[in-house]
């Protein structure tokens, strides 16, 4: 049982959704205290926002790190790792709104003892979308140099543990973390669950800006799968 949870949310232009999202997770504080004995430490990285990302985190979180100019999510979820003190790590969006607060499910299978990392399955959009080549590409990619399967493999709100994440010493870049995560926490032989969490957050649809997101999410994705094959993390 972990006797620290370290909530890590990466934030860029966030001014308007990330308060809702962290005075959820800090309503769950007590639930985690009641359930698993547990305190919350909670960390927001600013990722070179321009607008008042920060300072709408400062009256919530525990500790508001700000990088210097937008390095990208990877970067970010690495600068919160680096400054958190749990046992168990949980990453989460910073749009999620109230449904933050659900975070609580993801912990109980690695309080429980019966996985290492765990990944939300989010319910169904409710606006149309890309055409899945993004996810089917993180699968076709995650299950050939790993052998893992999973439906969730793009899913940004995961609980690990810290001993996980000390292994996982590859630079992860952008939106290929995930992915990245998965194959390299798969090949070392820790155990990945996935659990239905009632997440809500943006949706992305059928505009320019969107299929200008997912060509890049495409891209990154793609990237990382080829450096996991050429430079295996077991090497």
């Amino acid at each position: 049982m972990s006797s620290l949870v370290s909530v890590v949310i990466p934030a860029w232009n966030e001014e308007q959704a990330i308060e809702a999202t962290l005075s959820a997770v800090c309503r769950s504080r007590l639930l985690v205290s009641q359930l698993f004995g547990s305190r919350v430490q909670l960390i927001v990285v600013d990722d070179g926002s321009v607008d008042g990302t920060r300072r709408a985190a400062l009256p919530w979180a525990d500790v508001v790190l700000r990088l210097p100019f937008n390095a990208g999510k990877g970067a970010a979820l690495s600068a919160g790792w680096k400054a958190a003190a749990g046992d168990v790590v949980v990453c989460l969006d910073a749009d999620l709104g109230e449904t933050a607060a659900h975070f609580v499910k993801l912990l109980e299978p690695l309080m429980a003892g019966s996985c290492d990392m765990a990944t939300a399955r989010l319910p169904a959009p409710s606006v149309r979308g890309g055409f899945g080549l993004v996810r089917r590409l993180a699968g076709a990619g995650a299950y050939r140099l790993s052998g893992y399967r999973g439906t969730a493999l793009l899913s940004g709100q995961r609980a690990i543990r810290s001993e996980l994440l000390r292994r996982l010493s590859r630079s992860y870049s952008g939106f290929g973390i995930e992915v990245g995560m998965t194959v390299d926490a798969a090949v070392l032989g820790y155990r990945l669950a996935e659990v239905e969490v009632p997440f809500r957050h943006r949706e992305t649809g059928r505009q320019l800006r969107d299929w200008m997101h997912r060509g890049r999410q495409f891209y990154a994705v793609g990237r990382t799968l080829i450096d996991c094959w050429r430079r295996p993390i077991c090497r």
